[in-house]
């Protein structure tokens, strides 16, 4: 194998991670995006190349540019993308990106003496004539640790809660690993957080199915943001009960509506609406279980 390999991706994917980081462990990897320019200068001799599912025209282009420098060009997929047929009943918009950028690189990818490696037996059998290889999935979870789940669900109606959120969570989740952020939110809400990984948006939901969710348990840190507005001076403390029935601790905003309530580090923590004091209280809750539990049991007491 290979002194290095370099990745070529569409970000971060379940395919690199269920099939060639498996393949290429113990081997030195660098990961680029295939929908970005490539490096600039030439590589050093010997390198292998894994374009996985999709190529771009940039990276075709370095490729033959620099293709005495590469030992391997390899090319992965784990669908059939190099047959259309297969893609009927597809919508437009998936099949045209399947054919933009993977079915239209076949020749190419053939002219330059690419290897193929596939995912399942059945691909192997009907590319045969490429002489592909077969990997193995396995799983990426192995090594992974226990994630816990902090959470806001406020509606619409809290857009500048959900927008005064935004750095506090970027901020969490950068100094804590073992943290996902959870809430709800539309289309314009999933693409204000796009760009934080490990923030999970859930559809808008009716009451009923809302109190099933807050029912099952997984969840650790609740936020209760409230900013200081007019028709905030209306709001209930009622997230409290949603927060208590999760399973979790809650941060809350010190604020009149909590007040009522919410009694500091006895039944949740009472924090003043500065983001980097949140922060604290949050990365606080997380390191420290113990505290966690106790309050969570006087605040179920407190109903």
């Amino acid at each position: 194998m290979a002194d290095q390999f370099w990745i070529i991706q569409a970000g971060k994917n379940p395919s690199t991670d269920f099939f060639i980081k498996p393949e290429l462990q113990n081997t030195e990897v660098s990961q680029y995006h295939c929908f970005e320019p490539p490096p600039s200068l030439p590589p050093k001799a010997g390198l292998s190349i894994i374009f996985v599912r999709y190529l771009s025209k940039a990276w075709l282009r370095w490729v033959e540019r620099y293709r005495n420098l590469i030992d391997q060009l390899i090319y992965f997929m784990d669908d059939d993308l190099f047959d259309m047929a297969t893609h009927r009943g597809l919508s437009t918009v998936y099949r045209w990106k399947l054919y933009y950028n993977a079915c239209r690189y076949k020749s190419w990818l053939q002219a330059q003496g690419a290897q193929l490696w596939l995912s399942t037996p059945w691909l192997v059998d009907k590319y045969q004539s490429w002489q592909p290889k077969l990997l193995e999935a396995k799983s990426p979870y192995i090594d992974s640790r226990e994630l816990k789940t902090i959470f806001y669900h406020g509606s619409s109606s809290h857009m500048d809660e959900i927008n005064w959120l935004l750095p506090v969570v970027r901020n969490v989740l950068n100094q804590d690993s073992s943290l996902v952020f959870e809430m709800m939110g539309n289309h314009k809400v999933r693409k204000i957080f796009s760009d934080i990984p490990r923030v999970n948006i859930l559809h808008p939901m009716g009451w009923e199915s809302y109190q099933a969710l807050v029912s099952r348990p997984g969840r650790s840190i609740g936020l209760a943001p409230l900013l200081n507005t007019g028709f905030n001076q209306a709001r209930s403390y009622t997230k409290y009960y949603d927060i208590t029935q999760a399973g979790a601790v809650g941060v809350y905003a010190d604020h009149n509506v909590y007040r009522q309530v919410i009694r500091h580090k006895q039944n949740g923590f009472l924090v003043p609406m500065e983001p980097q004091l949140w922060v604290n209280a949050i990365l606080e809750l997380s390191n420290d279980v113990t505290e966690c539990e106790r309050m969570l049991k006087n605040s179920r007491n407190c109903l």
